[in-house]
């Protein structure tokens, strides 16, 4: 069976889907939520607003078909905007609700800072998810490719795999189970995007 990649507009939907082809990840681009609900295993790309997203997401009645899949344990990854939405809500262009999975908000990054943060920039493995799969092959502090000018600030430390620098220390990578999230972009970040990709893939048991 096929990974379902979550089609509703994003941007950077095409590069996802290609870097997943690269690896040979067997996918079908889908904005069904039967196709999503059938999937063994779903990724949720992500660019802009969380507003945008989840009006989106709405709008496709993709909401309830994500909340499903997750909570009955499908492997799920989200990246940037779609690690982003998982949380309670977002502070971005308003107060506004998101799709409230993991407990938390999105905040913009402090104003003294350049953003959005654009470029590369290391990623840290907090110490009980150094050894999960996910991060398989990949050393510790390696760079990975940010586009981002918010981050999720997760009220369960428990839920944050992984810290990036930026002016602030800020959750660059969660897992919960078999949710795992990324702000960063594995389609962007070369060999070690890559790896990571196809350490999900295999993590999905769908290789």
């Amino acid at each position: 069976m096929s990974i379902a990649v979550i089609d509703y507009g994003a941007g950077n939907l095409r590069s996802v889907v290609r870097a997943l082809q690269r690896i040979g990840a067997s996918l079908e681009v889908t904005s069904n939520p039967d196709t999503v609900l059938a999937a063994p295993a779903v990724v949720l790309p992500g660019v802009g607003a969380t507003r945008d997203t989840m009006q989106s997401l709405e709008r496709l009645e993709l909401v309830a078909a994500i909340h499903e899949v997750i909570a009955r344990g499908t492997p799920f990854l989200g990246i940037c905007v779609g690690m982003q939405v998982l949380c309670d809500q977002s502070e971005e262009f308003g107060p506004h609700p998101c799709l409230g999975i993991v407990g938390g908000a999105v905040r913009r990054l402090p104003s003294h800072l350049k953003v959005p943060q654009i470029g590369w920039n290391q990623v840290h493995y907090m110490p009980h998810t150094a050894q999960h799969p996910l991060f398989a092959g990949i050393d510790d502090g390696s760079d990975f490719y940010f586009v981002h000018s918010y981050y999720c600030d997760l009220t369960d430390e428990r839920n944050t795999a992984a810290t990036t620098a930026y002016g602030i220390s800020f959750p660059s990578a969660l897992i919960r189970g078999n949710l795992a999230a990324v702000q960063f972009h594995p389609e962007k970040s070369g060999r070690y995007g890559l790896q990571l990709l196809t350490n999900f893939v295999q993590w999905a048991g769908v290789a």
